[in-house]
């Protein structure tokens, strides 16, 4: 279930940046319990994020819509700190 949470997670886009959350490293962990109910530890690129609702409403929004997923949990942790060695070379790239 994790795997597939995670590929979905590819298509919520931080809306400043326009690149998804995976590859900008925003994505800690994706955890399912044996009731498929998943949590996720991400983090957002600053503390005073502008689209801090608009990103964790879209990943609870997208991983709801994986079959088999029952209760979505998102929490946004700042420990450790988000910083661009997180991004994947693909969005290096597109920066």
């Amino acid at each position: 279930m994790e795997s597939l949470v995670k590929q979905s997670l590819y298509d919520v886009v931080d809306p400043e940046l326009g690149i998804n959350i995976v590859d900008l490293g925003l994505v800690y962990d994706v955890r399912a319990d044996a009731s498929n109910n998943v949590v996720i530890i991400m983090t957002l690129t600053t503390p005073g994020c502008p689209m801090h609702d608009n990103i964790t409403n879209g990943v609870k929004h997208r991983v709801s819509q994986v079959e088999g997923v029952g209760e979505v949990e998102v929490n946004v942790v700042w420990d450790p700190a988000w910083n661009p060695g997180n991004m994947s070379d693909r969005a290096k790239e597109l920066l």
